[in-house]
């Protein structure tokens, strides 16, 4: 779980339980929204407009405190006749997406999504709803400990760290009060409270990544309530949240680091770092040596090196930037953009909120290991298959290890109340790996699983794949699945989007 701006970046370079509600229940009287224009330039270019919905802070206290959820919605361009209803898009909370995500419509293929109000909202806790938590703005800074820790004294200064990260989330009454009720059921009421201001008996979903867990959620606490979903690889319900954000993907974003460094070869002409994995491999190596001794540019050192050059890891739309990189690094000593890009990846506005949202839901979804001897001893067999991207993840989870806010027991997810759902995953996502998306399937009986042999993006739908978006849009247009197979398997494979030119 270790990428909070890759949304931004690829568009760049392009227990105590806490009450949940009943399947079915009113999470509360909901307010309407009063829509106005929009002042992020994305959304008034794209035609939204923008408003705000007050809604409980605690749901067992509907006529208390408040706070604000900031929407925004694009209308449908179709006749009334042929209007299919609202659609909302669920925030995924790695990526701080949500506000902007109606956006999306517009890439669906033959006008599909013009049938649709696309709505979509910032989750509690992230701007610009309010209030929006921040916990220590600049934690993402350079010249933090190294990742890498072999002895308990080279420990300590991550322990401290993320002691203090989670100390400083709670350290007023105000934000201590948000932190208690940031729960992925507290997202699913929310987005039910958007449902009653919006007036519609249904709700249809277009969800990704870890947003995918909060339309499972949604949909199992209110099935009667779902027309249509779209879940683009699945967080694995059996796995939240210690083995899906902490250790789960760190083996295969090895493997798909890997992937990089044998595209990097084969176009060793242009980036010059290897005709071989093998070589690419060692030049990766000399250079996280070099940085870990003389940090470039006086800041990007061994923690930064893996946080910048992971990316191709999660999405092969930054091959070709992040070659460049690496390539001017080592042949021209180019350190001036390395420390710009991960400046520009890492410490924009709104980073920390990202996170500090992140951590308050998923540290308290369910219980956390209270230990650090497990966290270490998983940590270091993990990292005997995956030494550039296990500890990286574990300090970036490590807060929930203190957190404040009690944690709560996951929803078992059940399916079998919901009309239907289309499922989609690249087998090789290193984020929602694909067993995720079998298991979805699985509990979610009226549904089909749209499977991308050999892919390594996660979130890749509506990115121009003309297979899968064109299955996206029959779906959203008809309520039409593929024909569902026998078993544990995908019902209809699609291929992945061809590897970058460079």
């Amino acid at each position: 779980m270790k990428r909070l701006t890759i949304a931004a970046a690829t568009g760049a370079s392009l227990s105590l339980a806490v009450a949940t509600p009943t399947a079915g229940a009113v999470p509360s009287a909901a307010t309407s929204i009063t829509w106005g224009p929009c002042t992020d330039p994305s959304l008034v270019q794209g035609g939204a407009e923008c408003g705000s919905l007050a809604v409980p802070l605690d749901r067992s206290k509907p006529y208390g405190r408040t706070i604000q959820l900031a929407l925004a919605r694009v209308r449908h361009k179709v006749p009334d006749s042929a209007y299919q209803g609202i659609l909302l898009t669920v925030p995924n909370p790695l990526g701080g997406v949500g506000l902007t995500s109606p956006l999306l419509a517009s890439r669906l293929p033959n006008g599909a999504g013009d049938a649709y109000d696309w709505v979509g909202f910032a989750r509690r806790g992230l701007a610009p709803s309010v209030p929006a938590l921040t916990c220590v703005p600049d934690y993402f800074g350079f010249n933090r400990p190294d990742y890498v820790t072999t002895t308990p004294s080279a420990e300590r200064p991550w322990l401290d760290r993320v002691r203090g990260y989670a100390d400083a989330c709670a350290s007023n009454d105000d934000q201590a009060d948000l932190l208690a009720h940031m729960k992925t059921t507290d997202t699913a009421s929310d987005m039910e409270s958007i449902r009653i201001a919006l007036g519609t008996d249904h709700l249809n979903l277009y969800s990704e990544a870890y947003g995918t867990y909060v339309a499972q959620v949604y949909a199992t606490l209110f099935p009667s309530r779902v027309r249509r979903m779209v879940l683009d690889g699945s967080v694995d319900p059996r796995r939240v949240w210690y083995g899906a954000a902490a250790f789960d993907q760190d083996v295969p974003l090895e493997r798909n680091l890997h992937i990089w460094f044998d595209w990097l070869a084969s176009h060793d002409d242009v980036y010059h770092l290897g005709a071989t994995r093998d070589a690419v491999h060692r030049v990766w190596n000399e250079q996280v040596s070099k940085v870990t001794s003389t940090p470039a540019a006086g800041a990007v050192g061994p923690d930064e090196w893996i946080d910048l050059f992971l990316f191709p890891a999660y999405t092969q739309d930054t091959f070709s930037l992040l070659g460049s990189v690496f390539s001017n690094f080592v042949n021209k000593g180019d350190d001036a953009t390395l420390k710009a890009l991960f400046t520009q990846f890492y410490q924009q506005p709104g980073n920390e909120n990202t996170y500090a949202a992140l951590l308050a839901e998923v540290c308290t979804d369910a219980p956390w290991p209270t230990n650090w001897r497990q966290w270490r001893a998983d940590s270091n067999a993990t990292n005997a298959q995956a030494p550039n991207t296990t500890w990286g993840n574990t300090w970036f989870n490590a807060p929930c290890l203190f957190w404040h806010a009690k944690p709560s027991k996951p929803v078992p997810i059940d399916g079998y109340g919901v009309q239907s759902a289309l499922l989609i995953v690249e087998t090789l996502d290193a984020v929602t790996p694909l067993e995720g998306s079998l298991e979805v399937r699985s509990r979610f009986p009226n549904s089909a699983l749209i499977s991308e042999p050999g892919g390594t993006t996660y979130s890749g739908t509506l990115r121009g794949n003309t297979c899968v978006d064109s299955k996206i849009a029959a779906y959203l247009t008809t309520g039409a699945l593929p024909a569902r197979k026998p078993g544990r398997q995908a019902d209809v494979a699609c291929a992945p989007l061809p590897l970058p030119n460079p």
